[in-house]
């Protein structure tokens, strides 16, 4: 799984550079980004921008990382494209997870 990482003061930003999460990789991405996470502490920020399709394994996937990460680590998702936020939406997961639609959203400010 591609994901890059950025470190920013206390915000680690993971951009996904893949077009698709879902069962052919979803295992991958969740050992990716507990990799990820070790890597720092504080707020996660998770660019899905370049995702356009994203299934149940997928939405599963995000889930169980930021039950990894624990109450104290809040992950954030960064640039849905329109399909990847319906399902969000249709799931209701965009009430449990904070959505930023672009980088600016104070997300630079909160570093």
């Amino acid at each position: 799984m591609d994901i890059t990482v950025e470190k920013q003061g206390n915000l680690l930003l993971a951009r996904v550079a893949q077009d698709r999460i879902d069962a052919a990789c979803a295992i991958q991405f969740k050992d990716r980004m507990r990799e990820i996470s070790l890597e720092g502490q504080g707020r996660v920020v998770l660019d899905l921008s370049q995702v356009t399709f994203i299934d149940s394994s997928g939405l599963g996937a995000v889930v169980a990382v930021r039950k990894a990460l624990g109450g104290e680590r809040p992950l954030e998702l960064l640039g849905l494209t329109p399909t990847v936020q319906k399902v969000f939406r249709l799931t209701r997961m965009d009430s449990i997870f904070t959505l930023h639609d672009r980088w600016d959203d104070g997300l630079q400010d909160a570093v």
